[in-house]
């Protein structure tokens, strides 16, 4: 049966590369929520970046269902900041008797202002398609981020 591997980490912690080397590992399919938000909305959504980003992520989830429906494994690069977020997935796919497991992608603060830095003069000079985080927004991320306890993840990832 094919299953889902659920990443969870910060922005710009490594986590799409990790799901690429994923992809190539298992033949699965990567499921991005920063790949679709961009496409559909492009850098700024203001004030309704919540409510988009809720319902690409219903989308997604109803793809992955039909992915797994035709035996491909599928990733969902998607962050899982809230420990909110990773239990509903998580109850999402086990009630359905879906086989997922959640990837925690470790970063130093250090690497992570490094990271913040390289992808946000890639994005400015057109060589990235990232979001831009500037000093406001990546301290709003942080605040954001739920650090996951060892009983929800299954495999540590150290960057």
């Amino acid at each position: 049966m094919a299953k889902v591997i659920l990443i969870c980490g910060k922005i710009c912690s490594g986590k799409s590369t990790y799901a690429q080397q994923l992809r190539r590992e298992n033949r699965a399919v990567v499921l991005s929520i920063d790949e679709v938000m961009l496409a559909f909305f492009g850098q700024h959504c203001g004030s309704r970046h919540d409510e988009y980003a809720d319902r690409a992520q219903k989308y997604l989830l109803d793809q992955s269902l039909a992915l797994i429906e035709a035996g491909v494994d599928v990733i969902l690069d998607w962050g899982f900041w809230r420990k909110e977020k990773r239990d509903f997935v998580r109850e999402f796919y086990t009630s359905r008797h879906i086989p997922c497991e959640f990837h925690f992608i470790g970063i130093s603060q250090e690497t992570w202002r490094t990271r913040l830095d390289q992808r946000n003069s890639a994005v400015r000079a057109g060589m990235a398609g990232a979001y831009l985080v500037d000093s406001n927004l990546a301290e709003k991320f942080e605040s954001r981020f739920e650090m996951p306890g060892s009983d929800e993840i299954d495999v540590w990832v150290k960057q």
